[in-house]
């Protein structure tokens, strides 16, 4: 009988070791951070500006939420779509720029925060400038992307 518990012992050792070495490997995908949000602001601005409300559209959940200044949530990417059309009128120009972020602790949604500017020539023909603030949040699709879950912004006066 006393030999058999050395022996155990080794095995009980061995597989101890070799156990983590079967694990299978963890995501190849790193984990997001505050600055990969900031990033896809940047990535998402630019496809608005070169595409339109299409590429505006690109970086929207399918059930996404909109909560535009003064009028009611919208909900669906369809329907928000629908809303974005000033985005295809090239005299209108809608830069933003973040100005915080973060990642909740289970790495698969975060938020944006900061302020916008909006150029655009109204119906007389004068051009205007619209300056405000945004918070989006963002949440990890099943495919590894990032898309806006809920946008909000609302008006605020010139920054000095």
């Amino acid at each position: 009988m006393k030999p058999f518990l050395p022996v155990l012992a080794v095995v009980c050792l061995a597989a101890i070791i070799a156990v983590p070495l079967t694990r299978p490997a963890v995501s190849a995908s790193p984990k997001a951070t505050a600055e990969t949000l900031k990033q896809l602001e940047a990535e998402f601005m630019k496809a608005a500006a070169e595409k339109g409300s299409q590429g505006y559209m690109s970086y929207y959940a399918d059930n996404a939420v909109e909560v535009p200044n003064g009028a009611p949530a919208i909900s669906g990417k369809v329907e928000i779509a629908k809303t974005m059309g000033f985005l295809d009128d090239k005299n209108n120009r809608l830069t933003w720029t973040p100005v915080g972020a973060d990642i909740s602790s289970s790495g698969d949604l975060g938020y944006t925060y900061g302020t916008y500017e909006f150029q655009a020539i109204d119906k007389d023909g004068r051009a205007f400038i619209d300056y405000g603030k945004y918070t989006s949040i963002w949440k990890r699709q099943i495919d590894g992307s990032w898309k806006v879950v809920l946008d909000m912004g609302n008006a605020s006066p010139a920054t000095k």
